[in-house]
């Protein structure tokens, strides 16, 4: 802790955004240092919270989602959802699309499974007034200016808040989970009782982790006033959590040439999760999965600084963090940033659309969504279910089905056939069949996977070449679209044996598990990178030379610089869970009666102003003082921001009175940059 006197330099906190120097526009004369100060804790604030009967995590997912529970008297058996109704042939069911149908006048009616089949069966006179949509959670991560205000577009184009679909969908696990347990325990299940957990891609920023939060509030999930019963948790951590409880029998090893559960990897890159497969199909009557409390065969093998890399492959993103183990209890310290992109599995599905356009006219595609929604919807069913057969290796055509609305719509619209279309478009790896189908020759259907997974290695050679990322023992593949052999294959030829590629049988369910597993115990991460630097806008002392003179600002005689960045932690600083940065402040006027301190956050290492560009307010601490006295000479407010957690939490303290705010993110205009 650092003493008064040695803190000599004169701040002034201001309650100012308008560029270039907010502080002229501003009346509020905000407040000065008393004692910076930098303290770590490790336990103190760790999200613990009440004692909970059972932690439910919800694996929010872009193309699918479901729910996992497990009771904290037996940790050991994590059980998943029910099964549910409706579902695909040959396709596992453990999770359901996350898709929802809203009624004509925007009431909640259905969501996965039951909303697309209820959707398919409207006529489409009735279907082009519902408002269904699909793969919506990818816009919390490409929306340029996020707010509580932001509309996602259904099928039939009209426009929806998002933060209600979000609030709708987990709205219904919670009913959904909360019915599970009440029918399991034998009563009425009390949500008081649960510790929620809702997964989110590492790579996202603050304001789309708090954009769920508030969903997760509105949707009564959780009380506002009892935030720590839900907990935010990274998709690549949870699915490391995981992995340290491998077993041998639990995956599928693709960089050794042994025999691993009677097949050999190398005789064909895809012949071991084909048995996977099969093995999770035979026991997919079996909800509940045994977690071991030892650590697994493969975790044994690492040792004290050992790294691993864990590639999170799901449908909107690919998340990429980098572990280290720390023994003897085996805490995971992330030794870089999470990094990745919008590479998932859907990009394979905009391909597709893509050659569609190629063949029948983008203008027609774009009517036949808005006339045609549900019909379109079903198309890409049906190319959904053959873009999991593609191989390396295949060499027969696949069909795709076109719905006999495609067809007929195509007539009306250009006068003549989709057969002539296709001859026209010069399209060679694309055939008509006379049973109505698209014939894709596997060549075809590989090339839409091309752009997406190069994305992928891209990312990956990138990461591996830079220092912090060298001697990786084992990369786990995880995520659904760590299912594809033709990913799998990519990644292999990518890392030329450098390391070894793990994949987990249930590697569908593998965020899942580990989201419960986190739930149980949060500290299990002990040490972070900062993604942001985080700081506050404040004003220090005008030095000739040293500081702009556009930044200079007179007040009461004395001269300022003015938006001057203070920085609390600076990105990719490693960071314990529950480090904490502490800073004391004292009103500039005694009579000041609400001080506001004002949280900015960047993603450059280092910001001198915060008139920058790429700096960013996120958040606002505003503490009413009035009404209130202090003896001391000066008026000690504490600032505190706590880091090492998936949220970043930050309050302020008016020590004389003891009276507390936490900071409130900037909702009204949330920003992700």
């Amino acid at each position: 802790m650092m003493t008064e006197k040695e803190t000599v330099t004169e701040k002034i906190i201001t309650d100012a955004m308008a560029n270039p120097s907010p502080a002229k526009s501003m009346g509020d004369p905000g407040i000065t240092p008393l004692s910076p100060s930098h303290t770590q804790n490790d336990t103190d604030q760790v999200p613990s919270g009440p004692s909970f009967v059972v932690v439910v995590a919800i694996d929010f997912g872009t193309t699918s989602s479901g729910y996992a529970y497990a009771f904290t008297k037996e940790p050991e058996c994590i059980h998943t959802m029910r099964r549910w109704e409706g579902g695909d042939p040959g396709v596992s069911n453990q999770k359901t699309p996350t898709t929802i149908l809203l009624t004509p006048d925007r009431k909640f009616h259905s969501f996965g499974y039951a909303a697309r089949d209820f959707y398919h069966d409207l006529d489409p006179s009735e279907s082009k007034h519902w408002l269904y949509l699909e793969k919506f959670k990818m816009k919390l991560h490409t929306t340029a200016n996020l707010s509580i205000d932001t509309d996602l577009h259904a099928a039939n184009g009209k426009r929806v808040k998002a933060l209600d679909i979000f609030a709708y969908a987990l709205a219904f696990f919670k009913e959904q989970a909360l019915k599970e347990l009440s029918d399991q325990t034998g009563g009425e299940f009390d949500n008081n009782d649960v510790r929620w957990v809702i997964t989110v891609p590492a790579i996202w920023k603050m304001p789309a982790k708090q954009f769920m939060r508030e969903a997760a509030y509105k949707s009564g999930l959780v009380p506002r006033e009892n935030p720590e019963q839900l907990i935010i948790a990274l998709e690549p951590e949870a699915a490391s959590i995981y992995c340290r409880k491998l077993r041998l029998h639990q995956m599928v090893d693709l960089g050794t040439q042994t025999t691993q559960n009677g097949f050999s990897p190398t005789e064909n890159v895809g012949s071991g999760m084909t048995q996977a497969k099969e093995h999770v199909r035979r026991n997919r009557q079996s909800r509940t999965f045994l977690v071991e409390n030892v650590i697994g065969e493969l975790w044994s093998e690492l040792e004290e600084g050992d790294r691993y890399v864990v590639v999170d492959c799901g449908g909107g993103t690919v998340d990429l963090t980098v572990h280290q183990i720390r023994l003897p209890e085996g805490h995971l310290k992330e030794l870089y940033k999470a990094s990745g992109g919008p590479y998932g599995s859907i990009g394979i599905d905009y391909e597709f659309e893509k050659l569609l356009c190629r063949i029948f006219g983008q203008d027609f595609i774009d009517q036949f969504k808005i006339k045609r929604p549900a019909a379109w919807v079903d198309l890409m069913i049906a190319f959904e279910s053959r873009k999991r057969a593609a191989a390396p290796d295949r060499t027969n055509p696949l069909n795709i089905n076109l719905p006999f609305s495609f067809i007929d719509y195509y007539k009306k619209f250009r006068g003549h056939s989709v057969e002539h279309a296709l001859r026209k478009s010069n399209v060679d790896f694309v055939k008509w069949s006379s049973q109505g189908m698209l014939r894709m020759s596997p060549d075809a259907m590989n090339s839409l996977f091309k752009p997406t997974i190069d994305h992928i290695i891209q990312h990956l050679t990138e990461l591996f070449d830079k220092p912090e990322v060298s001697d990786i023992k084992f990369l786990f593949l995880v995520g659904g679209f760590a299912e594809s052999t033709l990913l799998q294959q990519a990644v292999q030829n990518m890392l030329q044996g450098r390391s070894r590629i793990i994949i987990p049988h249930d590697v569908g369910l593998t965020i899942l598990k580990g989201a419960v597993l986190f739930g149980l115990d949060p500290s299990v991460i002990k040490v972070r990178r900062s993604p942001l630097t985080y700081g506050v806008g404040v004003l220090n002392r005008f030095v000739e030379g040293k500081h702009p003179p556009e930044k200079l600002l007179v007040k009461d005689g004395t001269r300022w610089c003015t938006d001057v960045f203070d920085t609390f932690i600076a990105a990719d600083q490693s960071v314990a869970l529950g480090e904490m940065v502490k800073r004391s402040y004292t009103p500039a006027k005694p009579s000041q009666q609400v001080i506001v301190i004002h949280v900015y956050c960047s993603e450059k290492e280092s910001a001198g102003f915060i008139s920058e560009p790429g700096v960013r307010k996120c958040g606002t601490l505003r503490l009413d003082v009035s009404g209130t006295e202090s003896t001391a000479p000066r008026r000690e407010i504490q600032t505190l921001m706590q880091f090492g957690d998936t949220e970043i939490r930050a309050m302020a303290v008016d020590v004389s009175t003891g009276r507390t705010v936490k900071m409130k993110w900037s909702l009204k205009k949330l920003s992700v940059f």
